[in-house]
């Protein structure tokens, strides 16, 4: 085996999860070349990275399919020992099936998974069962059954950007998500950083389309010494940054799996969604927060809502602001 393929063309946090599988191939068969396919975007994740060698990204925004098969071509011509498809979908599966690979693996929900060499059964909702463990179950039969945390590596330059920022002990508070139902809601975020000690520096991260939250959280939160990065800091120089925080507070989002990638410590707030779907926190020091009054909606849905469908948001307004003071 000298040459894989990994194709995750999902969300942030989807392609930051897939490469546990990178890290355990490369592991295994550490001169091999491994190579990736994820969505238009999210490149910068990999810049300098020291074993993933090609990123081909997925336009999926302007003529999605005739980019679909520029890179099918692409693929093609590397020739690979194994192509490892951890989506569900015909798109990839396409990719898989027709990329001239000598072995393939995915799920057994893919709707070309009966032309792969190698099937994995895909559950949602075991318990314990987290999304590394569930892709680890294609690469088994090459490694082991054991799944590895996911690695992203910011170079030297990105950790040099960021050290202006870490003069003093701070904190992370990334308190955004693209759903409504996996975000803590802002009155809260304003209730928990009133009590964060004085000693503290917070730093809020985010996205561009997060600045305007996170200026509204700091202009309530009076007399502390907080700061938005929102908008300011690439994917590699959020993750530089909190590595080296004293607490990283995320919701179910990508910052979760972003702090999961430095092994930073983490406090996940799970409002809508809950951990048996099996994307919570993998860093060492980590832990959820979540509604202990076991409501009977919850979870409503896997990846969340635009509104609370029954009209209160109860799982996020139980939630106890203790539980995040106590992880200071």
């Amino acid at each position: 085996m000298k040459k894989f393929l990994v194709i995750q063309t999902a969300s942030i946090g989807d392609v930051i999860l897939a490469t546990a599988l990178c890290e355990k191939l490369h592991a295994y068969y550490p001169d091999s070349q491994i190579d990736m396919v994820i969505k238009k975007g999210y490149e910068s994740l990999f810049e300098g990275h020291p074993f993933i060698k090609n990123v081909f990204a997925w336009d999926k925004k302007t003529k999605k399919y005739r980019h679909l098969f520029s890179i099918l071509k692409q693929i093609r011509a590397e020739r690979y020992d194994l192509i490892v498809n951890v989506q569900r979908y015909a798109a990839t599966g396409l990719l898989t099936t027709f990329g001239k690979a000598k072995a393939t693996a995915g799920f057994n929900k893919n709707p070309f998974s009966c032309f792969f060499t190698y099937k994995a059964k895909h559950e949602i909702g075991v318990r314990g069962l987290h999304e590394v463990d569930r892709n680890q179950r294609l690469i088994a039969h090459l490694t082991d059954d054991k799944a590895v945390r996911p690695g992203l590596y910011p170079s030297e330059a990105v950790f040099e950007k960021v050290n202006v920022y870490k003069s003093e002990r701070y904190i992370c508070v990334a308190p955004c998500s693209l759903w409504f139902t996996k975000q803590f809601p802002e009155c809260r975020w304003v209730q928990f950083l009133k009590l964060v000690p004085d000693d503290l520096k917070v730093y809020l991260l985010g996205g561009k389309d997060d600045a305007k939250l996170c200026d509204r959280i700091i202009a309530n939160v009076p007399g502390k010494r907080m700061e938005s990065l929102a908008g300011k800091l690439n994917l590699l120089e959020s993750a530089a940054l909190m590595k080296d925080a004293a607490m990283n507070y995320v919701c179910d989002s990508s910052p979760m799996h972003l702090a999961s990638s430095q092994n930073a410590p983490t406090t996940a707030i799970f409002c809508s969604t809950v951990t048996d779907f099996g994307f919570g926190p993998l860093s060492e020091d980590s832990a959820v927060v979540e509604e202990n009054r076991n409501l009977k909606c919850r979870p409503c849905g896997l990846h969340g809502y635009k509104q609370c469908p029954e009209g209160h948001f109860n799982c996020a307004n139980f939630i106890e602001i203790k539980e995040l003071t106590d992880r200071l």
